[in-house]
């Protein structure tokens, strides 16, 4: 079981833990809300929580709940820019269907 950053993603998070002082990484997650079932939630964490699964690319560690791992194995966080709008982009490759706001997903 994986889960990983982009480089784009990657560097992102280290230029905002660095503005903010602090922090070890990212935790992802996922939280049962919406109209399909499922939304995906990253917080920057300060701490590594005892039962988090750790990984680690370009550097950045990237703390996932074990419970939320079976619905993002294989994930992988991106961070992209499209005209005036920039954010994470979660490409899993359990998505099977997603909701018409984007939102929230099934798998």
């Amino acid at each position: 079981m994986a889960v990983s950053l982009t480089q784009a993603a990657a560097r992102h998070v280290t230029r905002y833990l660095a503005k903010r002082g602090k922090g070890v990484g990212v935790r992802l997650g996922v939280k049962t809300t919406g109209c399909s079932g499922l939304a995906y939630k990253l917080e920057y964490v300060d701490e590594v929580a005892p039962e988090d699964v750790v990984f680690e690319n370009h550097g950045v560690k990237l703390l996932v709940d074990p419970k939320s791992l079976a619905y993002i194995d294989g994930t992988e966080l991106d961070f992209v820019r499209e005209g005036l709008n920039e954010g994470f982009r979660f490409n899993n490759p359990n998505e099977r269907d997603r909701c018409g706001c984007g939102e929230s997903f099934r798998v």
